[in-house]
Order: structure tokens, then sequence, then C-alpha cells
């Protein structure tokens, strides 16, 4: 397993993080499957034995089953974990139960802390930005909180790029602790953040942590030319999920992931996992499972690296949909305006 540091901070985290979303998924979550205590315990020691310390988990995530679960699983060797929850809607209802406001954040900390059983989170994330709560609000709570030893590092989810700079800025003016990551959506056929968010992310120095590398399963290889679509998995074509892909486009996707799994006697979602660790600015990606299987099966993406030449094929393959100002800049004054680097 590799290490990277996370954003500007001294956090060292593993490139692979493990996601706990299933762990006791109850509701819409329960379609990603669900995961047993049982199962989760063996899941995390399969990663801690692997070199995982990162895992990741929300208040959010059914009712907050997800996170006593990895607490749980995680047991006496909690010291080893790096654990990241985030903070947006609470178990207990309410009027204030939704959002970033101090009310809002301050009862959420002190809820996830006394279900994980813990004196501390190490990183604590806004799993949305709040367009009815003042970002000098928000950012003044999470401060307070690392202040107070609760929390050591905080970060963000799903934020913009101007979103991350005003939280910056503000930071920067008042002296207050910084982000240090923004956890988002990105993979070989969601390629959108590198239009704005990465170029932020690389400039300010914030770690990019990765959902969804394997795009809810487009790129596991479960999806085949000319086969029938997996059970249940009809309408992820016409939801956000798919970002827009169209059937035909993701089997030219994968035609040459399967092409490059093939040679590098690996699989596809090894390859699509590599292929996020070779981008600029990301930290690490983080990865569900179900099973054992699946689970050693992702972890051997940390064991090989992609070639310049596959990411540069892997890169052309679907290329991100670059939006105004971005094609302006880049296309009529690319001189001083080149796109984000495409390889590390």
């Amino acid at each position: 397993m590799q290490y990277r540091r996370l954003g500007g901070s001294g956090l060292q985290v593993s490139t692979l993080g493990f996601g706990a979303m299933t762990f006791g998924a109850s509701g819409v979550l329960e379609a990603y499957g669900r995961t047993e205590q049982a199962e989760a315990d063996r899941l995390i020691a399969v990663c801690l034995e692997a070199g995982v310390n990162l895992f990741d988990t929300a208040e959010g995530y059914s009712e907050g089953r997800s996170e006593e679960m990895l607490a749980k699983a995680l047991g006496k060797r909690r010291h080893e974990a790096i654990i990241a929850t985030k903070a947006w809607n609470s178990v207990e209802g309410g009027v204030n139960s939704m959002g970033s406001s101090r009310q809002h954040i301050i009862g959420a900390c002190d809820a996830s802390l006394k279900r994980m059983k813990t004196d501390y989170i190490d990183l604590y994330q806004i799993h949305c930005y709040d367009t009815l709560t003042p970002i000098e609000e928000t950012i003044s709570a999470l401060d307070d909180l690392v202040r107070s030893g609760k929390v050591r590092y905080i970060g963000v989810s799903n934020y913009a790029g101007w979103q991350m700079m005003k939280a910056v800025q503000l930071a920067e003016r008042k002296n207050q602790n910084r982000i240090v990551s923004n956890q988002i959506y990105y993979s070989l056929i969601g390629r959108d953040p590198e239009n704005e968010i990465v170029p932020v992310c690389l400039e300010e120095n914030i770690g990019l942590v990765i959902w969804g590398p394997l795009a809810f399963g487009l790129l596991s290889g479960k999806f085949k030319r000319g086969k029938p679509d997996p059970e249940g998995s009809r309408g992820i074509f016409t939801g956000a999920p798919a970002g827009g892909i169209k059937r035909d486009e993701l089997d030219t996707v994968m035609d040459l992931v399967f092409e490059i799994a093939e040679t590098r006697n690996a699989s596809p979602a090894q390859v699509a996992l590599n292929y996020l660790l070779r981008k600029p600015g990301v930290t690490s990606a983080f990865f569900g499972a179900r099973t054992e299987t699946q689970l050693l099966d992702n972890l051997g993406a940390a064991s090989w690296s992609l070639s310049n030449e596959e990411m540069v094929r892997l890169d052309a393959a679907y290329p991100p949909r670059v939006p105004y100002p971005q094609w302006v800049q880049q296309n009529i004054f690319g001189a001083r305006n080149p796109a984000p680097p495409s390889i590390i």
C-alpha cells in the first residue's frame, strides 16, 4: 500500500480507502448492498492487514448505523485508522437536523463521537454545500471543533471550485483551520471535476478524495458489449449516476478497459481504480465491497500502475465535456490557459 499526504496537511493516508456506506444499510442505501456486522469485521480486518488506514462513513448512512458498525469492526485497532465521517443529516430529526449550521455541526459531531465511542474524529467533512447557511458560520464551527480537540482535520464533500475557494480564503483571513480535502465523485466516465475542481485543488493544495470511482458499478466489468445488463441496472443510463453516458459510449470505454485488464492480468475494477490514482491531485479513492473476494480484488489496484501510454488511451476514450468559460480559455486563449494536466 502507498500513502500520500492529505492536501496541505501532514496526515498520511492510504491511496485506497474503504467506504462503509453499506454497513447496516437501510432505505435507499440498501440498493447498493447491505453488510452485516460479522462481514464488516472481516472486511475491516483485511483492509488493516493490507495497509489501508482511511475509512469513510457518515452520520446520514442508515441513521448512524454505519458509524456504529465501523467503530465496532475497528475495535482495539482504532488507533491504526483514519476515520473520516460527514455531517449533513442527523438521526434525531427536527427543523435544525440538516445542513451545515453551527447548531447542526456541533450537535452532529457530538453524536458521531458517541456512536463511534471515540474521543476524536480524524477527518470531519461537510457532506454537501449548504446555500442556506453562511459559509462563515460553517467554517467557524469546524474551526471550533478542531480547537476543542474533537476533530483533527476538516474537509468538505461535493463542493464546487468556487465554494472551496470561498472557504479557503475565509479561513485564511480569520486565521482559522483550513479545509484539507474535498471528497468528490470522479471516475473514468465522470471527469467533470477536471474542468474546475481539480485545478482549484491543485492550486490550493487541497487533497482530492474520491467516491464512486467505479461509477456505480458501470466500470466493475459487469457491463459487457452484447451481453444483457445486470439485473436491476435498467435505469442507470437514464438517472444521475451514469452522468449522461450512453450504453454505446460505455461499451467503447469498457472495450479498452477489458483489453488493458487482460494485458495486465488484472480486473476491470483495478484498471478503473488505478486510473484515478494516476490523476493529478488525487490523494485516495474510496471503494466499497460486499464480499472479501471483491475487497481483495479492489486492493490489488495498489500493486501496479498504468503506463503513460495506457493513461493517454483511457483519457481519449471518454474525454470530459468542457463547459464555458473553460472551452474559451483553453481553445481560444490556450497559450496562457492550458488544460489541466492529465498525467502525473
